[in-house]
């Protein structure tokens, strides 16, 4: 997106930032309720881990205090430029971790449907769990950006740094990537 196409669609959160760096105590409880709970999604999907999303979340709001005296509206959205802090900071703890694709599965047994379709819902879930971990980085941080934080192409592309096109053609091959995964799994193959 042009500077020129930013500039005319003002940013939603600009008002906020400039109150949070005006350091009002409302504002920045304000900023929390709203964007909490959708950095934490970001970072359990990109992590796998609840208490490390908690702390990307953390360190991204702190980078959000230092940042917002010197926040320029208009330069980049607020959010866009939120969702790349906390992409950079996923990505620093990924860096950090020793292999191990397979997070450990919770133990607690969970008061919902009956047993087999609480067995089947999580054996989908895991399937998909580590369909989405076996992608190269780049595509999960597409279908996670569009799909689970909801962002537009264009926004998900900004946040990524890269085109629109670029971002669609990760998209393409993300999404044809899980399906053979997710076919291979339902028909008891190896993926590939």
């Amino acid at each position: 997106m042009s500077a020129s196409n930013r500039a005319s669609e003002p940013d939603p959160d600009a008002e906020l930032v400039a109150r949070v760096a005006r350091q009002e105590p409302a504002a920045v409880r304000e900023l929390v309720a709203r964007k909490l709970p959708r950095l934490l999604a970001l970072a359990t999907r990109m992590l796998g881990d609840r208490a490390e999303a908690e702390d990307v979340a953390q360190d991204a709001f702190v980078r959000v205090w230092r940042q917002a005296p010197r926040w320029r509206a208009g330069e980049a959205k607020f959010d866009t430029w939120l969702h790349r802090v906390a992409l950079n900071l996923c990505y620093d703890r990924l860096r950090g971790r020793r292999e191990d694709p397979m997070a450990d599965m919770p133990d607690d047994a969970d008061p919902g449907p009956g047993p087999d379709a609480e067995l089947a819902r999580r054996d989908r879930e895991a399937a998909l769990k580590a369909a989405l971990a076996a992608l190269p980085p780049r595509q999960r941080e597409a279908l996670i950006l569009t799909y689970y934080q909801d962002l537009s192409n264009v926004e998900a592309a900004a946040a990524m740094e890269i085109g629109v096109e670029a971002l669609e053609s990760l998209l393409a091959r993300a999404r044809r990537s899980l399906r053979e995964r997710l076919a291979a799994i339902d028909t008891g193959r190896e993926g590939p």
